[in-house]
């Protein structure tokens, strides 16, 4: 149960941003099958496997193959209690109860079937989809697309494609990529030339799809710049002969390349370009799928400095997983017209670093800069709790920050607020329309 705010101000201020619609700029939905049908969906999500992988449950009493989902399920909410405490916890049971009418204090083996039958019933509704989209207030959903999804079989003005381009500019050598690549762009990609033509002819078809953005989750060693087009030319040669076992250099290089081709695409084409900074992956290889990464706070941003000087027109989301790259953040979306700062991702998704961060970015980076928040969701459930966060976060900021020391007004607050969770998203990623 969510306790209700001990600051009238705050309390007051969320009440009226939580009427607002608005879109969610960033999730991993299926447009296919975007919402739960079992409770097994909703205790599938990697934070709740993390967590109870970390609190002592074998990975393997979670993951076995041909476990039956509800096998699965039950050891899940066995191992429920010792996460009572976190916030992912919090979203679960706000779930249960607000949107599946669940009103039991706790989730554990004595009534977890009964959730999972409230679950099965409310999902199976025709209109479900429509119904959590509504409770969500959300206009539209990003989505995170393969570079050869074919974007067919659903509305593209509800789930709205991005291109997303990490197998692309990282796996290039991993067997079939660059077949699917030619078969997708229809153009040969036996040289570079043919490569960036193709990589052209996917950001044209995006957009065409009424694609708003292409994204990438960036490693800490990653610098962007733009290579010496004969280096680029052998790098491409030596990585298609080897493959994934190509040297490090030389996918390094190719990965340099194709990167600053897909930010040449987005100026072309007029896409902002997502960048999520900072995840080094497989650090933990006993963990459970998608529980293996984590934070590294071993770079700066001044290495992308090249990159934002080089696009001026190309707006630049940009996502940090520490406090200090925060910091660096704000300071790079203070001078640099085509920089925002891009949500709470993934470890900052949780409301004590939210309002370290948020308080940062809103004392210095222009208010019409700041994309407030989106949800990396995998199933549409999770946008009602996980923006409902975020909105208490940020009316707490405001009540105390500008309402109670700077004298603001309770509407000039709300006025703030609405350009973080809503009008800014839509200046960025819909600029015709503002």
């Amino acid at each position: 149960m969510i306790a209700p705010m001990s600051d009238p101000r705050a309390a007051a201020i969320d009440a009226r941003l939580a009427v607002a619609t608005f879109v969610d700029p960033h999730s991993h939905i299926d447009p296919h099958a975007p919402a739960a049908r079992s409770l097994a969906d909703i205790l599938g999500y990697h934070y709740y496997t993390e967590l109870v992988h970390s609190a002592g449950v074998p990975r393997g009493e979670i993951e076995a193959d041909g476990l039956p989902a509800d096998e699965r399920v039950e050891r899940l909410v066995a191992g429920l209690a010792p996460l009572s405490n976190t916030i992912q916890h919090a979203w679960l049971m706000e779930i249960a109860r607000d949107l599946f009418g669940f009103d039991e204090p706790v989730l554990d083996r004595s009534n977890w079937r009964r959730l999972a039958d409230r679950v099965a019933t409310a999902t199976a509704a025709s209109d479900w989809e429509a119904r959590v989209l509504a409770t969500n207030r959300m206009d539209a959903v990003f989505l995170t697309n393969d570079f050869d999804d074919p974007l067919e079989g659903f509305e593209t003005a509800t789930y709205v494609p991005c291109l997303r381009v990490d197998e692309l500019v990282f796996h290039t050598g991993k067997p079939g990529v660059l077949e699917r690549l030619e078969r997708t762009a229809a153009t040969a990609v036996g040289d570079r030339a043919g490569v960036h033509r193709a990589i052209g002819a996917l950001a044209e078809r995006f957009v065409r799809r009424g694609a708003r953005a292409a994204a990438i989750s960036l490693p800490p060693d990653f610098r962007p710049h733009a290579p010496d087009a004969t280096a680029a030319e052998r790098a491409l040669a030596v990585v298609r002969r080897e493959g994934p076992a190509a040297p490090a250099m030389e996918r390094a290089i190719l990965a340099a390349d194709l990167f600053w081709r897909v930010a040449e695409c987005c100026d072309a084409v007029g896409l902002p370009f997502d960048l999520m900074i900072g995840v080094r992956r497989a650090v933990y290889p006993g963990g459970v799928y998608q529980g293996q990464d984590l934070l590294d706070g071993r770079l700066s941003l001044a290495d992308y400095a090249p990159l934002f000087n080089a696009f001026p027109r190309v707006p630049f989301p940009v996502s940090v997983l520490s406090h200090p790259l925060n910091h660096e953040l704000v300071a790079f979306s203070w001078i640099f017209p085509n920089v925002f700062p891009f949500g709470h991702w993934w470890y900052a998704n949780t409301p004590a670093v939210i309002e370290r961060d948020l308080e940062q970015r809103l004392e210095a980076v222009p208010r019409t800069k700041l994309l407030g928040y989106y949800s990396d969701m995998y199933k549409l459930e999770f946008g009602y709790p996980k923006f409902a966060m975020f909105r208490r976060v940020l009316s707490r900021v405001l009540a105390r920050r500008f309402v109670a020391e700077r004298g603001w007004s309770e509407d000039a607050a709300v006025d703030l607020g609405l350009d973080v969770l809503v009008r800014n998203t839509r200046r960025v990623f819909y600029p015709a329309a503002s």
